[in-house]
């Protein structure tokens, strides 16, 4: 398995989601703007508001984005022997990467899923090797390959 590729597709991933969350922003953050030379009525002023309340949400979005590119470019990919950061484990049919979370992906041929190290599930897979079990949320889980 080429783990670095692995990284280059949740990197690239994890970059459309941040350059999609700063675009929305400043949709919303045009819509928010009222020209305050003409009269504002409360329709007009509530629109505003609703559309600054949404900018500030696709803000928060960017900013957790940028965290998750500099977490996903500070970690070690390189090979492991035991669930921690950087690691792809198999667990059934998928691999999960660790490091941060994101949405289901393709990459390989194989289907994929990063999870934070903050996760319930890491919590139980930490430190595991290839050919452990653990159990989580009331399944006993195997641990096939650790990369």
């Amino acid at each position: 398995m080429d783990k670095s590729h692995v990284k280059t597709t949740m990197l690239a991933l994890t970059e459309a989601d941040l350059a999609q969350a700063e675009q929305k922003y400043q949709v919303f953050l045009a819509a928010a703007r009222l020209e305050r030379n003409e009269t504002i009525d409360a329709s007009e002023q509530s629109q505003a508001e609703a559309a600054a309340d949404l900018a500030e949400a696709f803000d928060d979005k960017a900013h957790d984005h940028s965290a998750k590119i500099a977490v996903i470019n500070g970690i070690d990919f390189g090979p492991k022997d035991e669930v921690g950061p950087g690691a792809v484990v198999k667990i059934g049919n998928r691999y999960l990467v660790v490091g941060v979370s994101t949405a289901a992906f393709r990459c390989q041929g194989q289907d994929f899923i990063g999870i934070s190290t903050a996760s319930p599930i890491y919590s139980a897979l930490e430190g595991k090797i290839a050919g452990d079990t653990c159990t989580f949320n009331g399944r006993e889980l195997v641990v096939s390959e650790v990369h």
